[in-house]
Formats: structure tokens, C-alpha cells, sequence
């Protein structure tokens, strides 16, 4: 017999783990290769997983909403038997429950009478992921007391089997307070209760919650600094205007501004390389690859990234096309976890809402976003052979979010500067 262990795959390039969201098959179940087994999300994207292999599912090691590590075994399927029987299935599952027992055992466990004298903090400077924050609410468990649950993941990380077993364990620490002295200088949150009206409930859906959690860990994560300059996009929209019609019938895509802008934010990441960067720790990643993520409103109102991958090396064409390909999968709802990962530089036009400029939060993990406002026809000063005129131009602002722990000011500034300065500086005599 063959058995095969079926691990969680590879879902984008910088994607560590992936929670279960449901098995399309059950122990004793024959499935064939390339048929999906399971269905499993990221913080980004739900993706269905199918079969490397044909056989007969003998194991299954995870449940639904149980998170795994990428290159974790979840389940072991039999490649050479075709058919399980009733009890086969009983065994596998009285072999797995008594597998994961032993684990549980192992776990440091808090001493239930441990007084204030006999605690200290282990894992107060820990990042605790959305999913713990998740069960910590639902079970009314405060970032103190989580900051006290025996952590066994990587680098002291709190897993949520550590969560689990601790409330199994009666909450220990739960009114114990550590004996270090509070600084009277730090700012704590004020516990205020307000009065949140009446009306319609809509519960979030899970991809609403992840972006919420991913919004609050960016602000509390990078200290934001948002830089704006203004444009004058004249000679660009006027080039597309009169190109848009000849440029979709010489190479079949239709010509938006996108392409445009990405290619022009692409050119100034390569002249401002330390912006494509992200931060680890105390070291700052420089990005080889520039990658250009596009903030894009799906059809439910949520946000999501796609991203146009080495946008430097591509020209005006393949732009267009990747944009519109991307463009075309998110109103589909068809987007795949590889079409959203990998960005190092996110930008979010704010126009296309109306709105006159934004000031975007940063796409973690990298260290600046830019929102471009919309293009508005104003009269403008500018200076001519004639001297100082009033002409109508096409203008728009910019505005960048950075973190200022690893970008200052003047990188900041010098970046947008730049992008507005290649699309003042546009060709208009740019042949198609």
C-alpha cells in the first residue's frame, strides 16, 4: 500500500498559514486526482485545494477552522486502495482522537492558584493574529490575560490550541496582575461606553472582518505620515483620449488610466528603491522585484489587491493587459490567492469614487501606499512664452501614506514628487 501525505499547499508568496474552511470529502471516500478536497482561506482570498493524487481519504488531521502552518500533513490518503470499510474509518478516527491527546497533555499548564507574586508576563510584546483577537472577544478574554496563556508556537507565538487549553483549564489568570509597575506616563485605552444606537444589524462576513483586522494592525503597526503633492495630468489625458480607440484596435485592450499610472509609479520605485521595502524586525527588506498592487472594490464592497508582477520590465501593452485581466477577475469574483500576492508597492485610485484625494492606510507589510485623487479640469496659472496665463488643466492630487520608522520625510516627499512629475512629464507624442 501507498500513503500518501497530503500537505497544506504553497497559497501565495508571502502567505504562512491558512485556516480550513470546510472538507469536500470524508474518511472512507474515494477521491480521484485534481478533484478538490478541501476548501481553505487566507487573509485575502478563499481558495478550493484539489487531490495531488487518487486513492481513498484514510485520515483527515484538521477540522474546520483549524489554522495550519503551509507544508503541514492535514490528511493521509491511501493511493492504492479503491474502497474503505465502516470500521476502517472508526479505527483511523479512534487512532486520530487518541493521536491528538498526548499533545494536549504536553502543554505547559499555568498553576491554577498562581497568586500576583507568583506571575510574570512571558509573551506581553507578542502579536496576537486575527484569529486569536477573534476568540479572545468571544470568550471576553482581555489583551492582559492573553499576554499570560503559555504560548508553544514559533518564537513564543500564541496558538490557538494554547488559547483553548487555557480556558479548559478554568482561566487561571484571569484577575492576576503582573507586579512590574505601570508607567504613569503611557497611554491606555479609556474603557468608555457608548451609546450605539438602534436600527438594522448586519454581521460583518469573514472577509470584512479580516480586512478590519488588517486596517487596525496597519495603524497600530506603522506610525502613518501622509505626504501630497498636485499633478497637472493635461498632456497625459489628452494623449490617452486620442489614442484610447487606436490602441484597443491595434492590440485589443481597452486603454484606462491604470496601466498608465502603474507604469509611471514603476519607474519611480526604481529611482526611490527604498520605498519598496518592508520591515522586519530591525531590518528593512529592499524589494528586488517591483510588484504594484492595485486596491480594487469587489462587487460585495470589500477590498482586495491584485497585483501586477515586475511592472518595471512590461511595457505600455502588457500593462494594459494584466490590469484589464485583473481588473475583469475581481468583478467576476474570480480572482486566485497567487493573483493577490506579492506586493511591495500598493496603489488605490480614490478618483474613480469622486473623491478628491485620500489618505490611504498602508498594505501590510510594506511601508507606503499611494491614492491618487480624481482628474479634474480647473483654471490653472502657468507660465507660457507669453508669460503668466490662466488656461484650464487637467489636475489631480496626490497623496502618500508612509511608515515613518523606516521612510523619512524627505524620502516620502521626493517619491510622490517624482510619480507627479512623470505624469506632467508625459510624452504626447508617444507612439502606440
Amino acid at each position: 500500500m501507498s500513503k500518501v501525505e497530503f500537505k497544506m499547499p504553497r497559497l501565495g508568496e508571502s502567505i504562512t498559514e491558512a485556516a480550513i474552511i470546510t472538507w469536500f470529502k470524508n474518511v472512507g471516500d474515494t477521491i480521484e486526482e485534481d478533484e478538490m478536497l478541501l476548501e481553505v482561506a487566507t487573509d485575502k482570498v478563499d481558495s478550493e485545494v484539489p487531490s495531488n493524487v487518487s486513492g481513498v481519504i484514510e485520515e483527515i488531521l484538521y477540522d474546520a477552522n483549524d489554522v495550519i502552518k503551509i507544508g503541514a500533513t492535514i490528511a493521509i490518503i491511501n493511493a492504492d486502495s479503491q474502497a474503505s470499510s465502516a470500521k476502517k474509518q472508526t479505527e483511523n478516527k479512534t487512532e486520530q482522537k487518541k493521536a491528538e491527546k498526548p499533545k494536549a497533555s504536553k502543554r505547559p499548564k499555568p498553576n491554577p492558584v498562581a497568586s500576583a507574586e507568583q506571575f510574570s508576563v512571558s509573551n506581553s510584546n507578542a502579536f496576537f493574529s486575527p484569529l486569536i483577537i477573534k476568540i479572545a472577544k468571544e470568550h471576553h478574554i482581555s489583551f492582559e490575560e492573553l499576554a499570560r496563556i503559555p504560548a508553544t508556537g514559533h518564537e513564543g507565538r500564541l496558538r490557538k490550541s494554547d488559547v483553548f487549553q487555557y480556558i479548559e483549564d478554568g482561566r487561571p489568570y484571569k484577575f492576576a496582575q503582573p507586579v512590574v509597575q505601570k508607567d504613569p506616563t503611557a497611554y491606555r485605552i479609556p474603557q468608555l461606553t457608548f451609546d450605539k444606537g438602534k436600527g438594522k444589524v448586519v454581521e460583518m462576513d469573514r472577509m470584512r472582518q479580516m480586512i478590519a483586522d488588517h486596517m487596525v494592525y496597519s495603524k497600530h503597526t506603522s506610525p502613518h505620515v501622509t505626504a501630497y503633492v498636485e499633478a497637472d495630468l493635461t498632456n497625459m489625458v489628452n494623449w490617452r483620449n486620442a489614442n484610447k480607440v487606436a490602441f484597443q484596435e491595434k492590440h485589443g485592450e481597452r486603454l484606462t488610466f491604470t496601466p498608465l499610472f502603474v507604469e509611471a509609479v514603476a519607474k519611480a520605485v526604481k529611482d526611490f528603491p527604498n520605498i519598496n521595502a518592508s520591515v522586519d524586525g530591525k531590518n528593512i527588506i529592499v524589494k528586488a522585484d517591483v510588484n504594484i498592487g492595485m486596491a480594487t472594490a469587489l462587487p460585495s464592497g470589500n477590498l482586495i489587491v491584485p497585483v501586477v508582477r515586475n511592472a518595471d520590465t512590461k511595457d505600455l501593452k502588457t500593462l494594459a493587459a494584466n490590469v484589464n485581466e485583473l481588473a475583469n477577475k475581481a468583478r467576476e469574483n474570480n480572482l486566485k490567492a497567487d493573483d493577490i500576492q506579492g506586493s511591495t508597492f500598493t496603489i488605490s485610485n480614490v478618483g474613480t469614487f469622486g473623491s478628491v484625494m485620500g489618505t490611504p492606510i498602508i498594505n501590510q507589510p510594506e511601508v507606503a501606499i499611494l491614492a491618487l485623487g480624481i482628474i479634474k479640469k480647473r483654471p490653472e496659472v502657468i507660465t507660457t512664452e507669453k508669460g503668466d496665463e490662466i488656461a484650464i488643466r487637467s489636475m489631480m492630487y496626490l497623496s502618500l501614506s508612509f511608515d515613518h520608522r523606516v521612510v523619512d520625510g524627505f524620502l516620502g516627499g521626493s517619491f510622490v514628487r517624482r510619480v507627479a512629475d512623470y505624469f506632467e512629464q508625459f510624452d504626447v507624442d508617444r507612439k502606440i
